[in-house]
């Protein structure tokens, strides 16, 4: 099972991105900090999740986030039934159901300080 979010609103890098994609296997605690540009739509964030995820870890039975509409997506939504992967939307008062990345992200914004 995986918790993901996104860390919006970054200076734009070299490369155009002003995003980090904060992916954590809610297992072992192990975080990616994925690069990303916030214009980014479901069909391009797929193709990152499949070369920085799925190619290291398999694919996910479980995978909880936001309402981002990244994540609410039709495209984003029939990927994940094709692969058989279960995803969970954590409800906008009770943000603990994906509580392992909003920490993470503290620790990452805590480091930047």
């Amino acid at each position: 099972m995986i918790a993901m979010n996104f860390v919006v609103g970054l200076p734009k890098t070299l490369g155009k991105f002003d995003s980090i994609w904060v992916v954590v296997d809610r297992l072992t605690k192990s975080a990616h900090f994925i690069p990303v540009r916030i214009d980014y739509n479901a069909e391009q964030l797929a193709k990152v999740y499949v070369k920085e995820i799925v190619r290291l870890h398999g694919v996910p039975l479980y995978i909880i986030s936001d309402y981002g509409t990244q994540f609410t997506s039709k495209f984003w939504r029939k990927l994940h039934d094709q692969l058989g992967t279960q995803l969970t939307f954590s409800t906008t008062f009770h943000p603990q159901t994906y509580g392992q990345s909003e920490r993470t992200i503290q620790v990452l914004e805590d480091m930047c300080d």
